[in-house]
């Protein structure tokens, strides 16, 4: 008969508490392919993102240790003053207060909150104090529902949806300082690879900055509830070698030409309502309530991330926005078919 005595449950619940401990210790410092979430916060490239993962593992560290103490101490109890056998059911001594465990349990938290809060200080002062060298990248990024706005005032460039910084060699460094601002509501502008969460409140600047030191595609999330479109309010940000980035910028920076083939579509798009929210660079078309669509299709995806940048989804996305990203705000144009593939075909000249 298999014996169930004290001493084996004893037993089986000190490996389920090791195993416990073990995993997550295990999957935060066993060799991961990192390169598997562009969103991992364990993965930081930039120094905020440095930074705030340092303080993470700190207070993980602390916590961890009141967890295993107090989680110590409890099963210590359990084993130690359980029911046992021999018990003449009496009832144990009583003991009306202790000044030595009342002041333990009052000042040892007090402490841990303390150094919680000055390890946050510290970090928190670190990275909003920074500053700002000659050769920084200045970038304001404004938030709308639901699209990001990119301007490069010193470059004189415009975009949307995707922001595009040089990698910063910790020899050169390259700091992106990026100024974010709101059209409407208040935004969240997190990218977790890079920096932490930085809101955009209307009528009220906020500033971050970047220092990414490998190449790559890193991806973000308007994480402030900013309307029904919330969750597709998402961020990309192309970080690239200086030589790309300058030819980015050099691209950019480039007037929209005229088509003959699409003079057609180009004709239909300047008579219909979409130059009031967009603008084309070189065109009538001037708007700045919606994307700026001079170079569109450079960009990888529409809709701030929400599908692929194809002449298909781009034609979806003009005949009804909503098929795409629902509650977009977006009116649809009531273009006829043929009208919508020369407009389409226009707007996929715009690279």
């Amino acid at each position: 008969m298999q014996n169930r005595g004290p001493s084996n449950w004893k037993m089986r619940f000190a490996v389920q508490l090791i195993v416990l401990l073990y995993l997550p210790v295990a999957a935060l410092a066993g060799p991961a392919d990192r390169s598997i979430s562009p969103t991992n916060i364990f993965a930081p490239v930039s120094t905020p993102a440095h930074s705030i993962l340092g303080l993470s593992l700190f207070v993980l560290a602390v916590t961890a240790a009141i967890f295993v103490i107090v989680f110590s101490l409890l099963v210590y109890c359990v084993a130690r003053f359980g029911k046992r056998a021999d018990d003449d059911g009496r009832e144990p001594p009583q003991v009306y207060g202790s000044t030595q465990v009342e002041l333990a349990w009052t000042v040892i938290p007090i402490l841990i909150v303390v150094v919680l809060f000055m390890a946050t200080a510290r970090v928190i002062a670190s990275i909003q104090k920074a500053a700002r060298p000659a050769n920084a990248i200045q970038v304001i990024a404004i938030g709308h529902q639901f699209w990001w706005e990119y301007r490069y005032p010193g470059l004189k460039v415009v975009t949307a949806n995707e922001l595009h910084v040089p990698v910063s060699d910790p020899a050169h460094p390259t700091p992106t300082f990026i100024t974010l601002l709101s059209a409407d509501t208040d935004h969240s502008f997190w990218v977790p690879r890079l920096a932490g969460k930085t809101d955009l409140i209307p009528n009220h600047p906020n500033t971050m900055w970047i220092d990414p030191q490998q190449t790559g595609l890193y991806l973000g999330q308007c994480a402030q509830y900013c309307g029904t479109q919330h969750a597709k309010m998402l961020l990309r940000v192309y970080v690239q070698s200086r030589e790309e980035f300058n030819r980015w910028i050099e691209e950019q920076s480039q007037v929209a030409h005229a088509n003959p083939p699409v003079s057609e579509g180009q004709r239909i798009f300047k008579a219909t309502a979409c130059i009031n929210c967009h603008g084309v660079t070189g065109t009538v078309a001037d708007g700045s309530f919606g994307p700026d669509l001079t170079h569109l299709m450079s960009r990888e995806t529409i809709a701030s991330g929400a599908a692929p940048n194809t002449p298909e989804n781009l034609r979806l996305w003009i005949q009804n926005p909503d098929a795409i990203k629902p509650g977009s705000k977006m009116p649809a144009m009531g273009l006829s078919d043929q009208e919508l593939d020369a407009v389409t075909a226009y707007l996929a000249t715009l690279r």
